[in-house]
């Protein structure tokens, strides 16, 4: 299958701007034990991140299936948030605390207490006050916290998050809607209720966005996530595809190949308006010589767009 380039997606608006961000919420693990208790339960390192950083990670069953994904940050010694998809924080909470026992740290939803914003182009750039944008760090604004994230459509992007009574910042509005066009278009799809236990991390190429560390001990699901990259049995692989119909996570997919049976699963999806875009979860075998039909194998036309990031095979 041909690949149209990058620029075949054109947004209506430049991604610039600071956009509210009705589709995610914030978890609170605080205590003595906050860090490792986490550390011990997602797929990356929390325990050794350094306040100056933040990580992609997810949490897993012990069939290495996502049941959540965030970003995740030490705010101090012993609190530690998490931003995550909203549909999901009541039953996480839930799970996560199942697995407390006597470690010092409770998990409580904190949505209501933290102001969280997106900002992307140059308000991401204004809020770093000219540190760098690389990915996953995070950078003191007053008493803010400015986490970077991977850039889309070519503009860097960021999370701004500050308590309730803290001063917002100001610049040119960006829609919630065309947020999400910049999330499918980084490449890095949340884990949500449509997609609860659909996908191992490396289905979403998480291990390709510094979401898993292989180094780290274990934690729910960790050997199956480690088989599945060193055994070289990936078959399933992230991808970002453009329609003219709407696409919805949870949709199947179907290649010309195949018209009985389902070769994907829409993981996260955002439109503009005019065109629409998703993350897509595909047998990588589909992606070529065929052509990707959305819900039933006659359905509306899929078309690949390049990665914005390279897969690695060399972990």
């Amino acid at each position: 299958m041909s690949q149209p380039t990058l620029s075949a997606f054109t947004a209506s608006a430049p991604l610039n701007g600071i956009a509210p961000l009705p589709h995610l919420g914030i978890i609170r693990a605080a205590g003595a034990d906050a860090a490792s208790f986490l550390h011990n339960q997602l797929t990356n390192d929390v325990l050794l991140m350094k306040e100056s950083q933040c990580r992609l990670a997810a949490f897993c069953n012990a069939k290495g299936r996502m049941q959540a994904s965030f970003v995740v940050y030490k705010r101090s010694a012993e609190e530690v948030l998490l931003i995550c998809r909203k549909d999901l924080i009541a039953q996480t909470v839930k799970r996560l605390s199942m697995f407390v026992m006597r470690a010092k740290a409770k998990l409580s939803d904190a949505s209501d207490e933290f102001q969280l914003l997106g900002l992307a182009g140059d308000a991401a750039l204004a809020a770093s006050n000219g540190a760098t944008t690389e990915s996953w760090q995070r950078h003191a604004a007053g008493a803010a916290d400015v986490l970077t994230l991977y850039p889309a459509l070519d503009q860097p992007r960021a999370f701004w998050l500050a308590p309730k009574d803290v001063a917002a910042p100001t610049g040119p509005a960006l829609s919630a809607d065309l947020w999400q066009v910049g999330e499918v278009m980084s490449g890095i799809a949340w884990v949500e209720l449509a997609t609860f236990e659909a996908f191992v991390p490396q289905m979403l190429n998480y291990e390709s966005v510094d979401g898993v560390n292989f180094k780290k001990g274990c934690y729910p699901g960790q050997e199956i996530v480690a088989r599945s990259q060193f055994r070289g049995t990936l078959k399933r692989r992230a991808f970002v595809v453009q329609s003219v119909e709407v696409m919805a996570a949870g949709q199947e997919v179907f290649s010309s190949l195949d018209a009985t049976q389902p070769c994907g699963l829409v993981a996260q999806a955002a439109g503009d308006g005019l065109k629409h875009v998703a993350v897509v979860e595909l047998q990588i075998s589909a992606t070529d010589n065929s052509t990707l039909h959305l819900g039933v194998a006659d359905g509306p036309v899929l078309s690949l767009l390049p990665l914005p990031y390279a897969l690695r095979e060399d972990i």
